[in-house]
């Protein structure tokens, strides 16, 4: 079994593969969830499919499948979701992507919006970097979990 790239703990059969491939995402963090999986997996036209019409035409598949292909994905995170449910019109998704891109490790947060549009949900644009509360710092040990919420050490994950 191949675990889903989106890092829900489930088969990639059993969870963003069937929406990949064509079954209607439930929720708005669904779609978000397997866009993320289609990143992953270098399938530019899942992910052009996804995207709201009048954003559609600024979607350069190629380069996007390039991007795909020399990225080196680390893992998702979700932050918070609100509406996005199976009888919801609209809902957003807060989310963390790390990966690694040209040796530079790198990290996309995003306040992804996302509508239903004949039934399928759809995105439908982003607010990168959104503001939030302000951060506190936190020193963390080498041997203490990462805060990135990898899983990992720190000194295996963000502190390497």
């Amino acid at each position: 079994m191949t675990a889903c790239p989106c890092g829900s703990g489930r088969g990639l059969d059993d969870c963003c593969g069937p929406i990949i491939a064509g079954a209607p995402a439930p929720t708005a963090e669904a779609l978000m969830r397997s866009r993320y999986s289609a990143f992953t997996l270098a399938n530019a036209s899942y992910l052009k499919a996804t995207l709201a019409p009048e954003i559609r035409g600024d979607f350069d598949a190629g380069e996007t499948e390039e991007t795909a292909k020399n990225t080196i994905w680390d893992g998702l995170a979700v932050q918070a979701v609100a509406a996005g449910g199976a009888n919801d019109e609209t809902g957003t998704v807060e989310f963390t992507a790390r990966f690694r891109f040209r040796g530079e490790r790198r990290v996309h947060h995003e306040l992804a919006s996302f509508r239903r549009e004949g039934g399928q949900w759809m995105y439908d644009g982003g607010e990168i970097n959104p503001k939030g509360p302000p951060c506190q710092v936190t020193k963390v040990g080498r041997n203490q979990s990462c805060p990135c919420g990898s899983g990992k050490k720190f000194k295996k994950c963000c502190g390497a």
